[in-house]
């Protein structure tokens, strides 16, 4: 218990586009000491029905395909991201940054035909997105969410134009999340604490950075790229690409 003041700081800073590579390497440390091989359960069909009008992305990977759901509640993040699929923007990018239990991120254009062992998450398309933080969208295991510099030059919290992460996550224990609750003032509601304890993810970033989306299926390749060896930047050391990005919802 005594880590995990330490591990909320240091995947907190593994989702800011201009992370230091001292903390990458503290980030994989740290992170091998969290265990966790639940599957992704499935959602409820009263859930899945109120969804089923939600725009659907299937994004084509080097490893599977996984296909996501945008939300109506974040019309901002929704209507960008269906811009840049629409432009092929995320043709060829890389999935520059996993933590195996946290996340893995992409949406870098500069990481397009990028050379090995370069540090990447820097790039954009040169504007970013205003932040919508609804209580109800949060990091549970499978959520898709935008990335974002540090609040040190980013105070708004505003979303990159382009950059994405899909939480991979890890089950937590009550006591741990009321620990994370006494740390950052966070409240988490009921339906939270059952989800966070059942199913898992990444409570400690909850209204620090938008949720605009989540899994449908292929979570099982998110947990495969997650897994994959990388370098000091938390890079895969071999490029795991996304292929194709398509709307799939006729």
């Amino acid at each position: 218990m005594s880590n995990l003041p330490k591990l909320i700081v240091l995947f907190c800073v593994a989702l800011m586009m201009n992370t230091s590579c001292s903390s990458a390497k503290n980030q994989q440390e740290e992170n091998e000491k969290i265990n966790n091989n639940e599957a992704f359960p499935v959602e409820s069909e009263i859930k899945k029905d109120s969804m089923k009008n939600n725009t659907k992305v299937l994004i084509s990977t080097t490893l599977g395909d996984i296909t996501i759901i945008l939300y109506e509640e974040t019309p901002q993040h929704r209507d960008n991201f269906i811009k840049l699929v629409n432009e092929n923007y995320y043709d060829g990018v890389l999935f520059h940054r996993i933590i195996k239990e946290f996340m893995i991120q992409t949406g870098d254009p500069d990481s397009k035909n990028a050379k090995p062992n370069v540090q990447l998450g820097m790039g954009g398309p040169g504007y970013t997105t205003p932040a919508e933080f609804v209580p109800s969208l949060y990091h549970k295991r499978g959520a898709v969410a935008a990335a974002r510099t540090g609040d040190q030059i980013n105070p708004q919290k505003t979303s990159s134009g382009s950059q994405f992460y899909i939480v991979d996550g890890r089950k937590w224990t009550t006591v741990e999340l009321n620990q994370i609750a006494a740390q950052t003032g966070k409240q988490f509601s009921p339906e939270q604490i059952e989800t966070y304890t059942t199913i898992g993810g990444v409570p400690f970033l909850d209204a620090d950075y938008t949720v605009f989306g989540e899994v449908i299926s292929g979570m099982e390749v998110v947990d495969k790229i997650a897994s994959q060896p990388k370098d000091r930047f938390d890079r895969p050391t071999a490029d795991i690409k996304i292929l194709s990005t398509k709307i799939i919802n006729e």
